[in-house]
């Protein structure tokens, strides 16, 4: 590693396990004190079990082992009140927050037709996948507005850019965050914090950080889990699924001062599928 990010403090959320977990892990290993942030209970009507808090203590231990500060709470990104009282926190132990990596969200429930979800379904992906990363935002800016400098890294889907059939509510919530992240780049780039996106495509379920993402998504196409990375695999040009690492390191980028003029930018890390 590089040491990009000594001297800076990351907020990551969804970070018990999967993609936050590896964010989590790639920041401190650049040298970033971390703020871990997760849910760590099942929310109901999502229909999988969500990280808890003993993974989300794992990745406090991982991230420790790279030296640096680690903050890990629990907290709700549909609860506004709360990231607020984190948000002082953060800045009562560390002083500052140099960038918050929003990854909090669910793929599920998904796997109907749109005229087939219910109102509850869809609110409650809207919810935690465009709302969530709007109150994480809205909570945790105005100190890097008060200091002239900060970075938001949403971490959006090729479902941001394309349609997917079935998958009406997550779709219309990743083509929300993309917007979201443009239009706050524009609000805050006289302000000098930076707003990106990173769009993953097909994420491989990697044992090493607990990741269940694609297994669910399959789940929901009633795809065989034991077929499902084989189905994903045929439309991928590079014949390759995505690491959670790829995502990670997309995200050390463009919250490193390499991007320093980087904002409302969309990086794809999909492998080529949006391309075809």
């Amino acid at each position: 590693m590089t040491d990009r990010l000594r001297g800076k403090v990351a907020v990551v959320t969804g970070a018990a396990r999967g993609v936050g977990r590896a964010c989590a892990v790639a920041f401190a290993a650049e040298g970033a004190d971390v703020v871990l942030v997760d849910v760590a209970a099942d929310v109901p009507g999502v229909p999988y079990p969500l990280g808890t808090e003993s993974q989300l203590e794992h990745t406090a231990d991982l991230c420790r082992e790279h030296g640096g500060e680690v903050v890990a709470a629990v907290a709700d990104v549909r609860d506004l009140a709360a990231l607020r009282r984190l948000a002082d926190t953060a800045l009562d132990r560390f002083g500052v927050v140099d960038a918050v990596v929003n990854n909090a969200g669910i793929a599920a429930p998904s796997g109907k037709p749109a005229h087939e979800i219910t109102e509850d379904e869809w609110l409650l992906m809207l919810d935690v996948d465009l709302s969530g990363a709007w109150r994480v935002t809205t909570a945790f800016t105005p100190a890097m507005v008060d200091r002239r400098s900060g970075s938001v890294v949403n971490i959006a889907s090729t479902a941001g850019l394309v349609g997917y059939r079935h998958f009406a509510g997550y779709v219309a919530a990743k083509h929300g965050l993309v917007g979201l992240t443009k239009a706050t780049a524009l609000d805050l780039a006289p302000l000098r914090v930076r707003v990106n996106a990173v769009c993953p495509g097909n994420i491989r379920d990697d044992p090493a950080v607990e990741g269940r993402m694609l297994s669910e998504i399959a789940r929901s196409l009633d795809v065989p889990v034991a077929e499902h990375e084989a189905a994903f695999l045929a439309n991928q040009p590079m014949n390759a699924l995505v690491e959670p690492t790829d995502v990670a390191a997309a995200a050390v980028w463009l919250a490193s001062d390499e991007a320093r003029h980087v904002t409302g930018a969309v990086l794809t890390v999909d492998a080529g599928y949006t391309v075809r």
